[in-house]
């Protein structure tokens, strides 16, 4: 084309100005044509005549995007990570940590102090503890499972949780500024003697309850702190924001700050106990120590709130913005009766609720029996809750080791191998402390040789039964209990968590207490149940250890469905090319 022009005259610049006019609807109609462009002649060039040329430089406007776009698909440079994990995953973890600190806290605190309530309240003992488990906590659990599940389909996540948990916190700190101090003016002391007296001994334990009904109602909530807002609220929340891989190592060691918090709140509680003890006469030793102790769960409470709001307003959005191109199906809310009716049809669901239900029924068999001699050893309030206050002390130390050990369990030998830990643990001490119960007369002699009596050892292998096995629940059982609900739907996961944790819980702790009450009356004493009690605890355990190992297998399915595996045990099958 430079040759043909070279032989052409150049016209004049008002004559090239008319053609290009002229010419520059034949050409896109964004180019102009700059002043003196050459333009090609008539001749030779076909639909090229009279059209003019775009200088060089326009060509490097319009190849200029080409390098851009080829930048725009450069991968984004990785995070910074600090010891091999990136910065967002540390911010969900500390708060967390901190989160599960405070209600562990303040866990220890309540479940201490709500036994030494109702055991010790008049006209009462430890053969209370069954009938409350039964007839009142069970009954409340179901009731707030069912409110739980209409909230959820009204209210956010963050409306529920802030719904769930400052009820209880106002409960806690009005029992010891208001109901404790008014307990003869709301006690119906002199009713419940002439209603014992009426019906006879044999109804003591349904009469104690409504004679001490504010304590009761203490040993209610106190049961369900540990099932809402430990199960349901925190655990909900941590799987809500947690991926299965950063569950499998860090869900562990959140017990290692919770159980820190165990020795910290079990030591309080010893405190608190010597000050009741150091007080002159007159002064109402227990309502000084429910005001320290409630206080501090109180203020327990309000931070766990503040971490909540904290974490929702500055990690949540995040985690948010990381999830968009995951695009969920939109599934229709089921009712209440219909939650109920499809998780029940769920295998998965039930081997979970066998897991809890076992767990509870089991611990029950033997911790009531426990309780039952730590009475008869510490009838004093003050002697009982300075030795809970140890008890708890030393659940945390145990724990603490376990969870050191459980990271590692995990990594080397998987949830499976983790899941069954628990059940065996609590087989082997329950079945010694009952044989310790049945054969004290027969050891009687070694026992004295070490200044022990058969009831102060029954006492002490009972306690070490209940550290060894809560030790392996809060390290191993609860860890391998919430990964599990990872991979499932968010509705799913949302009430069947609420129907596991706040009925199945009660349901394994009341299920235990029924069994004990129909063999006592049955047998006519605990002690002639024993023998039984332990036959019985074979059986559950051995239910547990299969539904565990068939949750196993339904787990690694759901591994493999969602591409989700927790460290040192991806499937093999997980590998294998697409058939």
């Amino acid at each position: 084309m430079a040759s043909v022009l070279a032989g052409k005259p150049v016209m004049g610049g008002i004559k090239l100005q008319r053609q290009a006019k002229l010419a520059m609807p034949a050409v896109a109609p964004r180019v102009a044509v700059a002043a003196g462009a050459r333009v090609a002649p008539k001749g030779g060039l076909g639909e090229l005549a009279g059209r003019p040329f775009v200088p060089k430089p326009m060509e490097k406007k319009v190849l200029a995007p080409a390098p851009q776009s080829a930048a725009s698909d450069a991968p984004a440079p990785e995070p910074k990570k600090f010891l091999g994990f990136e910065p967002l995953t540390w911010a969900k973890i500390l708060p967390l940590g901190a989160m599960f600190f405070c209600i562990l806290f303040n866990y220890t605190i309540l479940r201490d102090t709500k036994d030494v309530l109702v055991v010790t309240a008049p006209g009462s003992g430890a053969e209370i503890i069954p009938f409350l488990k039964t007839w009142v906590n069970l009954p409340m659990a179901i009731g707030f499972t069912v409110l739980y599940s209409w909230l959820s389909n009204r209210l956010t996540s963050e409306a529920l949780f802030y719904t769930c948990i400052i009820p209880f916190i106002l409960f806690f700190g009005s029992f010891a500024a208001l109901l404790y101090p008014m307990r003869d003016a709301l006690h119906p002391t002199e009713f419940c003697k002439e209603l014992l007296a009426t019906a006879g001994p044999r109804f003591a334990g349904p009469i104690a309850i409504l004679r001490n009904w504010t304590f009761c109602l203490f040993y209610v909530m106190a049961e369900l702190w540990g099932s809402v807002v430990v199960s349901v609220l925190f655990w909900g929340f941590a799987n809500q924001i947690t991926t299965v891989e950063e569950a499998s190592q860090f869900y562990p060691l959140f017990g290692l700050g919770a159980n820190v918090a165990l020795i910290f709140s079990g030591q309080a509680v010893k405190y608190f106990s010597q000050v009741r003890a150091n007080l002159p006469p007159g002064v109402d030793g227990w309502g000084v120590s429910l005001n320290g102790l409630m206080g501090m769960v109180v203020i327990g409470g309000l931070l766990i709130t503040g971490i909540y709001f904290s974490l929702q307003r500055l990690v949540v959005p995040k985690i948010k913005t990381l999830r968009e191109g995951k695009k969920k199906k939109n599934k229709a809310k089921m009712t209440v009766g219909e939650s109920f009716t499809f998780l029940a049809q769920s295998s998965y669901i039930r081997d979970m609720a066998t897991l809890v239900v076992a767990y509870g029924i089991s611990i029950n068999l033997v911790e009531v029996t426990w309780k039952g001699k730590l009475k008869a050893q510490f009838p004093n309030p003050n002697d009982y809750s300075s030795f809970m206050g140890e008890f708890s002390t030393a659940t945390g130390t145990v724990t603490f080791t376990m969870m050191i050990l459980s990271r590692w369990i995990f990594k080397q030998f998987g949830w499976g191998v983790a899941a069954l830990i628990t059940p065996i643990m609590l087989l082997v001490t329950g079945l010694l402390f009952f044989t310790l119960v049945l054969a004290g007369d027969t050891v009687k002699p070694t026992l004295a040789s070490f200044g022990l009596t058969p009831l102060y050892a029954a006492v002490l292998v009972g306690a070490a039964q209940n550290v060894f096995s809560k030790s392996s629940k809060y390290s191993l059982f609860d860890p391998c209990k919430e990964m599990a609900y990872i991979p499932l739907d968010d509705e799913v996961k949302t009430k069947g968590k609420a129907a596991i944790d706040v009925i199945c819980n009660p349901l394994g702790k009341s299920g235990g207490a029924l069994i004990q009450q129909f063999m006592i009356i049955g047998l006519g004493s605990l002690a002639a149940s024993t023998p039984y009690l332990g036959a019985i605890l074979c059986v559950i355990i051995v239910a547990w250890i299969n539904a565990a190992a068939s949750l196993s297998k339904q787990f690694t399915a759901l591994q493999e469905e969602t591409g989700m595996y927790i460290t040192g045990e991806k499937p093999k099958t997980a590998d294998k090319p697409a058939q």
